[in-house]
């Protein structure tokens, strides 16, 4: 009896290294996927600012600086009704994404994720000609240092998150809509209070995401289905994915310093 009971112990303990072992590298995964799409968003947000502004006024468009213009492209792609398309685009995809998903291969999936962030890209390319390069490398670091933290948490705390994961999705459906409102109305009174509310729903869903995402691997863990924890690991990558941009977006409202 001695013996089966160590047999069994030992059976059980070798199980749970072995997950734990496969939520590491499953996390990683995710925090990989998620930080190369970064790396392509900025890129290319970065590429079409240089496009859309130069320094010589011989082939601009519009002055909106001192030694600044628009070229021609930065006319189009910030003036003209195609700024509607480049705004809301990244949006419509992430439907589009999250609807498809199940029909997708992993592969398919991975691609339709750095295409978005191609797409998110130029839908924030603007920043660099609004604010200075400065305060956008600082809000990234801080950011990324709130970030984080706030991943961590969610990932060590032995709180149970989800009961306020229905908050914060009321919350983030109240935000979009006051921010496609706000799109025609310009109120800097309603923006000030989108970026605040949006700076405190995009810190719990971090933790929220980081917390379902390492939850998520652990309840199907067992089935073995490699092709399911792929897309789930691009998925989970996709929400900390926009839970850094937004929260990114929202405090450089803040911290930012317009050029």
């Amino acid at each position: 009896m001695a013996e089966f009971d160590s047999l069994r112990t030992g059976t059980v303990g070798a199980r749970a290294a072995q997950i734990d072992e496969g939520l590491r590298a499953y996390m990683n995964k995710v925090y990989g996927l998620m930080s190369v799409a970064m790396l392509i968003t900025g890129a290319a947000a970065w590429a079409i600012a240089g496009l859309a502004v130069t320094s010589d006024a011989t082939n601009a468009v519009a002055q909106i600086g001192a030694d600044k213009y628009l070229t021609s492209f930065g006319a189009l792609l910030y003036t003209s009704p195609l700024k509607w398309v480049v705004m809301l685009l990244p949006l419509g995809l992430v439907f589009l994404m999250s609807g498809m998903i199940n029909r997708m291969s992993a592969a398919a999936a991975q691609l339709f994720f750095y295409v978005y962030a191609v797409v998110m890209g130029v839908s924030i390319s603007s920043i660099f000609v609004v604010f200075t390069g400065a305060s956008i490398a600082t809000t990234f670091l801080v950011t990324a240092i709130a970030f984080a933290s706030l991943s961590l948490y969610g990932y060590v705390t032995k709180r149970d998150l989800s009961a306020m994961g229905a908050f914060l999705m009321m919350g983030l459906i109240g935000i979009i809509i006051a921010s496609l409102v706000n799109l025609f109305l310009q109120s800097d009174g309603l923006q000030f209070v989108v970026s605040v509310l949006g700076v405190l729903i995009f810190a719990g869903l971090t933790a929220y995401d980081t917390q379902n995402i390492k939850n998520t691997y652990l309840q199907h863990a067992a089935n073995g289905d490699q092709e399911w924890l792929a897309k789930s690991a691009i998925m989970g990558a996709l929400n900390l994915y926009l839970d850094f941009i937004n929260l990114f977006m929202f405090l450089l409202q803040f911290l930012g310093n317009r050029d």
